[in-house]
């Protein structure tokens, strides 16, 4: 009994070892993050209520139900998407192949053998079978902060899983936005081919009655062609989106049609909260940020290897003539072990292992850092860039209301033959500039939106965060 009670006591003390972890504790990454954003201003209103975002997908802000029909095919259909649920569910599988090296392994093996030959003196069959105990205990927390490391790591496959998620909606209503822009563009160009058509034809009405040269009539029909080429241009971008939104929703571009139909060019308010919610909705903070938890759980990885390993084995076996004797009493033998195992000399390499790890750690708490500091600068480039063409819109307005007066009345006077056609092609141009300026500032506009959104981290927030958070945290995170 004296080995069994040794052997026990062994283990007892292995496993109080094991939570003696070598592993540094895990403290999140410093970062100053400033009470509020910059370029808000006075100028910026949070949409009401604050939590807008997190009440259901952010692209219903914009109120288009095409837009929403689209981005539902994009959370099912879209590739890539599809590649980071893989990455995601292969990383969750790691973590149970790690967790599965904290407990003992049991197998079992058996055989039988018959012998014989002219030259044997005795033949017959030899049967055998055992059962085995394998177990090496975590001693200084190697398997635990593997563990530790691929739970991180897992976590990280979930927020890419959510960045993959936002980065391809937001392209979908990205191109969605531009192709509405482009029906726009088509329809106001069509009206203009139109307008110039009959501007040709009064043209050369006047110059067949004798009253204008022939130059009228060849600077409208110049005036006429650019304008059918650029409704050619206009058409083939909007071709490319249609391709694009048809890839995005996961199917071939000659399977996918979208007909055209009216712009709904509102701009919804975005609400901002505070720049401190950042680190838990954005996906690639909160990527980064496991990155970093991952890569301090390999120090301690590296560090055990400065102690010994042990590890305990037991087995259990019979043998026999027959099978009716594996189960005889007096065919069973045992066996219990122990072994140690200890590196006494590498030249040092534990130690650059455990310097290498330290340093990967390093390296990825300046990624996390700059990974945030993007992220701010983001969010106010893109409420500066909202802010300017919010200001800008009224003016393009009045730009485009004044160039179509300016346009008829020359038009008029061209009739009555008070002024060249020079002025009435100049002032035809300078209205259609203006309209089509209108419409990319407006498509800019929500181009803008879009990308402000995804800087917010677009309503998604790191569950593993979220958890830990005191309901004190979760109140001040969630204020305007």
């Amino acid at each position: 009994m004296a080995r069994p009670a040794s052997l026990a006591l062994v283990a007892a003390i292995a496993a109080l070892l094991s939570a003696c972890s070598v592993t540094p504790p895990y403290q999140q990454p410093d970062m100053a993050v400033p009470m509020s954003f910059k370029e808000a201003g006075a100028t910026w209103a949070p949409a009401a209520p604050a939590d807008a975002l997190d009440r259901g997908p952010w692209w219903e802000l914009f109120q288009d139900a095409e837009l929403n029909r689209l981005a539902e095919q994009v959370q099912l259909s879209n590739q890539n998407i599809a590649a980071a649920v893989a990455a995601y569910a292969q990383a969750q599988a790691v973590v149970r192949q790690q967790r599965a090296g904290l407990l003992p392994s049991v197998s079992l093996s058996g055989g039988a053998t018959r012998t014989g030959g002219e030259g044997a003196t005795r033949s017959g069959l030899s049967t055998q079978a055992s059962l085995g105990v394998d177990w090496a205990p975590d001693l200084w927390g190697r398997l635990q902060s593997g563990v530790n490391s691929a739970q991180a790591s897992a976590q990280a496959s979930e927020a890419d899983l959510a960045s993959a998620r936002l980065s391809a909606v937001g392209t979908l209503a990205s191109a969605y936005f531009q192709l509405r822009e482009a029906d726009a563009e088509i329809e106001l160009l069509q009206a203009t081919v139109e307008g110039y058509e009959r501007s040709l034809q009064i043209a050369r009405n006047r110059y067949g009655a004798g009253v204008v040269a022939q130059t009228d009539v060849l600077q409208a029909q110049t005036q006429l062609a650019n304008a059918r080429a650029d409704l050619a241009t206009v058409r083939q971008n909007r071709a490319r989106f249609e391709h694009a939104l048809a890839v995005l929703t996961g199917r071939a571009p000659a399977d996918f049609s979208l007909p055209r139909a009216q712009w709904v060019a509102a701009v919804p308010e975005v609400p901002l909260g505070v720049p401190s919610t950042l680190l838990q909705r954005r996906p690639d903070i909160a990527a980064a940020e496991r990155a970093v938890a991952a890569a301090n759980a390999q120090i301690g990885i590296q560090r055990a290897g400065y102690f010994p390993n042990l590890s305990l084995g037991a087995s259990v076996g019979s043998g026999g003539s027959s099978v009716a004797d594996l189960f005889k009493a007096s065919t069973l033998v045992w066996s219990l072990g122990l072994s140690v195992a200890q590196t006494i000399f590498d030249a040092g390499a534990t130690a650059a292992r455990v310097e290498e790890a330290q340093a990967a750690r390093e390296g990825r708490v300046a990624v996390y850092r700059q990974t945030v500091l993007t992220a701010f600068q983001t969010v106010e480039d893109q409420l500066t860039v909202l802010r300017t063409l919010q200001e800008q819109e009224p003016l393009r307005r009045e730009a485009v209301a004044a160039a179509e007066r300016t346009a008829q009345q020359l038009l008029n006077r061209y009739r009555e033959g008070q002024v060249g056609y020079t002025e009435v092609v100049t002032a035809q141009a300078s209205a259609l500039s203006a309209q089509r300026a209108l419409l990319q500032l407006q498509v800019n506009r929500q181009l803008a939106a879009v990308t402000l959104v995804q800087a917010l981290g677009g309503g998604w927030q790191a569950p593993w965060q979220a958890s830990a958070q005191t309901p004190q945290q979760a109140s001040a995170q969630a204020r305007p």
